[in-house]
């Protein structure tokens, strides 16, 4: 479920890629569980976090972490660090404000500025920001001053994965959304038995947006960042997995001039391997 959210996620931040557009645009997420294994996983997780033994183990996490020799080791490993401080927010994570409402992103904020993106997510477990200039992207962690750049270009040499069967519908359903009209296409992507449905309402009235580009672009091992036979700037999608549903929808588009400072790698940033 994470990969197909960060394919979506990176897929919009590339959606100014060459274009003239500058400015912000902002999306909110929505995202249900629905799997019930999972559903029974994590209540008993939540039961476990609230249990007395956890919350002594958690307090005694956090009275390491405050260690002045630990923190000077978490210092000198910006991913050992990053790595801490995502496992005790998720061991916190229980109570009337955790599961999957915690844990999950409530949106993202794209800025765009001469073919160049930043895309900030807002809310869930981990923070992230994807920095896309031309042909790179790159994850930034500001907390910890540190950046990994992502996967781009064919798979590896070496690496087999098979093709993934992609059908494209496009309907005759509209909507309006910001004041645009939308075109429903449907899209189901099948890979390795498991098939991901994604519905796409996308308007061609942006006209200094053009998507046809991210046809050719590659995330990760190779995965098409967008599919041939959808045409127009998608301002809501919304995705349907085994695991989860998920709803992203536009909810402000606002040209603006932005700093050029927010469109390049911090000079204080180290670099490390990223996850992906």
């Amino acid at each position: 479920m994470k990969k197909y959210a960060l394919l979506i996620l990176m897929q919009m931040s590339l959606t100014a890629l060459s274009q003239p557009f500058e400015g912000t645009v902002k999306f909110s997420i929505k995202t249900e569980l629905t799997d019930p294994k999972m559903k029974a996983q994590m209540e008993k997780g939540m039961q476990q976090l609230n249990d007395p033994t956890t919350k002594a183990q958690i307090k005694e996490m956090q009275e390491k972490m405050n260690d002045p020799q630990m923190k000077a080791m978490m210092e000198a490993n910006p991913q050992m660090k990053a790595q801490m401080e995502s496992a005790m927010k998720m061991m916190q994570g229980g109570g009337a404000n955790g599961g999957m409402s915690s844990s999950m992103p409530t949106g993202f904020i794209v800025k765009i500025k001469g073919g160049n993106s930043l895309t900030v997510m807002e809310g869930g477990m981990m923070p992230m920001e994807v920095l896309h200039l031309k042909d790179n992207s790159y994850r930034l962690d500001r907390r910890n001053k540190t950046y990994s750049q992502l996967s781009s270009g064919e798979p590896p040499s070496g690496f087999q994965q098979s093709k993934p069967q992609v059908q494209i519908t496009k309907t005759n359903e509209k909507t309006t959304i910001l004041n645009y009209t939308c075109i429903k296409y449907t899209a189901s992507i099948t890979n390795n038995g498991k098939t991901v449905n994604q519905v796409y309402w996308t308007t061609t009235e942006i006209k200094d947006f053009d998507m046809k580009g991210l046809a050719k672009q590659r995330m990760g091992r190779g995965e098409p960042m967008f599919y041939d036979g959808i045409e127009g700037v998608p301002l809501k999608i919304e995705m349907t997995m085994p695991e989860a549903n998920m709803i992203m929808e536009a909810i402000e588009i606002q040209r603006e001039t932005l700093s050029p400072s927010d469109f390049s790698l911090p000079a204080d940033f180290k670099q490390t391997k990223g996850m992906f």
